[in-house]
């Protein structure tokens, strides 16, 4: 007997037995749980919160104030087809891409600020 016996069973003991072939569904079970576990946590809440921000540039309109993924926020002043340009002061206007607007905060929010 060898000491490694004693750590792992002899590979003649754990040998599957002769004309045993695991079925197609037992093989296919392991993958088709993780991708269904994959699409409910992490697939199917992104496609969410992608739709959710659709809409919210979609009802974007002038005197929304907003803040972008870059923390400047301001009064939007124009909208164009992939561009708005916001106020952020009086008399100092930028242009932003309609995708970088990251939140449209209630009214008279940067007034109160």
């Amino acid at each position: 007997m060898n000491l490694l016996d004693l750590v792992i069973a002899p590979a003649h003991a754990a040998a599957p037995a002769a004309g045993a072939a695991p079925s197609l569904l037992s093989t296919l079970a392991f993958p088709i749980i993780l991708i269904a576990i994959m699409y409910f946590l992490m697939i199917r809440p992104q496609m969410k919160r992608t739709k959710e921000h659709r809409a919210m540039l979609d009802k974007l309109s002038v005197g929304d104030e907003v803040i972008t993924n870059g923390g400047i926020a301001g009064v939007v002043r124009n909208i164009g087809d992939s561009f708005i340009t916001v106020e952020v002061a009086t008399g100092v206007e930028i242009r932003v891409q309609k995708g970088a607007v990251g939140n449209v905060l209630p009214k008279g929010t940067l007034k109160s600020a």
